[in-house]
């Protein structure tokens, strides 16, 4: 069975609107809860929380428990590289924000057609397997969001990786743009170790329609519906770790709770989550999951994780309690230095950097007509 991995990539806020205003001592007793079960892998990158992320580990992990306690995964920022000089001082970087000597599992951020510009003109991978001959890094690797045709192009040509991270979930499983279970396949077949991210798709999975939530109970009513997303993606064959992000010390115990009781689904099971995949499809407008890497290209400042979050809400309820979450995105709007939907310049840097391929500046022109339009009646 996989270990549970702790991503830190959506951490508790002392202010939601501020992504660098983190909860350090929450986070620190979420570490201590997850240590003290047993488990001691942590994901990170360079972007998170706008570029302290690294720097939380070392704070509430690194500064308070023995290195060969835990082990610590990062990333190479690959939006960002354009040439080779770069690399050294961010793995440099890196090494100080993290408080390491060296890095358990290092890899290349989201290898895919949105970081190209940084793996087709830049000898990323010389320069990783460089760093683990020197000692500073134990396993390369990468993680991606490609299909399968592309993920098997990257090992064919690069034997010397070993590990790869993929968005895994039931959810995304058959989808035929992420193709998560024949990315499985082609890890497997390059014999590859393989860690998951994403297993309850930013939230999604958590907090399902109703429809699906009854057939689930139905199946299995001693279950919860976040039980089914860890018992589908802990039993799959081939995976060494299942990253949760946890932005509570509830959602970190709730993992572990999960994670240790997640036992293999059965045939029925398994036809349950079919249709449950079904039904979440037909209710999701915006298929995002929260990674926030658009926010960081955005010019106008606009949180679009945010009110896509809210819109998505939004257009699953029904009508008459829509106005929980148009208030929501009316007090977004009230925020200091912050872009709404209508200040799209419509540039599609955002387009480049979603892991999801989201129209992002199409899905903006809706929302700006649902909130700013259809419920206020307003425009910037």
């Amino acid at each position: 069975m996989a270990q549970l991995g702790f991503g830190m990539m959506r951490l508790p806020l002392l202010d939601e609107n501020d992504q660098t205003s983190i909860d350090m001592e929450q986070v620190t007793k979420m570490v201590d809860t997850y240590m003290d079960n047993g488990f001691n892998h942590f994901d990170t990158a360079f972007v998170y929380h706008e570029g302290v992320g690294e720097a939380t580990f070392r704070k509430t992990v690194v500064e308070r428990y023995p290195r060969d306690s835990y082990k610590i995964a990062t990333k190479l920022p690959l939006f960002v590289i354009t040439e080779e000089s770069q690399l050294e001082p961010f793995f440099t970087q890196q090494l100080e924000n993290c408080g390491v000597d060296y890095f358990d599992y290092f890899m290349l951020h989201n290898v895919s057609g949105f970081t190209e510009n940084a793996w087709k003109n830049v000898d990323l991978y010389s320069f990783i397997e460089k760093k683990k001959e020197e000692g500073f890094i134990k396993h390369i690797g990468l993680s991606t969001h490609g299909d399968a045709e592309f993920l098997e192009e990257i090992l064919f040509t690069h034997p010397e990786l070993e590990f790869v991270l993929l968005q895994i979930n039931y959810l995304d499983w058959e989808d035929e743009g992420i193709e998560s279970k024949k990315c499985l396949e082609v890890a497997k077949k390059y014999n590859k170790q393989v860690m998951i991210m994403e297993p309850y798709k930013g939230g999604f999975l958590a907090d399902v329609p109703e429809e699906a939530e009854k057939i689930m109970k139905e199946c299995n009513p001693d279950k919860s519906v976040v039980s089914w997303a860890m018992r589908f993606v802990a039993n799959l064959e081939g995976v060494d770790i299942v990253l949760t992000g946890a932005s509570s010390l509830e959602q970190i115990e709730s993992n572990i709770y999960e994670f240790k009781n997640a036992t293999p689904l059965n045939e029925e099971e398994l036809e349950v989550l079919d249709k449950v995949s079904q039904i979440i499809n037909s209710n999701i407008t915006v298929d995002c999951t929260k990674c926030r890497y658009c926010v960081d290209v955005c010019s106008e400042d606009i949180d679009i994780a945010k009110v896509f979050d809210l819109y998505n809400k939004h257009k699953i309820l029904e009508k008459d309690d829509w106005t929980q979450f148009g208030n929501a995105y009316l007090n977004y709007t009230k925020l200091p230095d912050v872009g709404i939907a209508s200040d799209c310049i419509e540039c599609e840097l955002c387009i480049e950097e979603c892991p999801q391929s989201i129209n992002i500046p199409d899905v903006l022109k809706d929302v700006a007509e649902t909130f700013e339009t259809e419920i206020y009646g307003f425009k910037n």
